[in-house]
């Protein structure tokens, strides 16, 4: 039993010792734009995704965590959202590649 504790608090201790701050990005200078189809059946939600953001600001890979709902908007928003450029996360202060989270509210005024 303690050298399975052991391992788990070895395997932990990077993580806690390395300061990682997640990438960024305006949401005022990237915008999805609303899909048609989506405006005509008045589909609101709000679509949870994680962006895997390199060190020049360019996205990686993306995914879809929680969907609001509606495959449209959840596409537009994957898709718009991994055309924007971000600001790099870092690790111990200099850039590298990171995931972040962002939550992108699809509401009709």
């Amino acid at each position: 039993m303690l050298g399975l504790v052991a391992a788990v608090l070895v395997a932990s201790a990077p993580a806690v010792f390395a300061a990682e701050v997640p990438a960024s990005f305006d949401s005022k200078n990237c915008r999805a734009e609303y899909p048609k189809a989506s405006l005509m059946n008045e589909e609101q939600g709000t679509t949870s995704m994680s962006f895997l953001v390199k060190p020049d600001g360019s996205v990686a890979d993306s995914k879809v965590d929680k969907t609001s709902g509606f495959k449209n908007l959840d596409k537009a928003a994957i898709k718009a959202l991994s055309a924007c450029k971000f600001k790099p996360g870092t690790k111990d202060g200099a850039p590298a590649e990171t995931w972040t989270k962002v939550d992108y509210a699809w509401k009709l005024d």
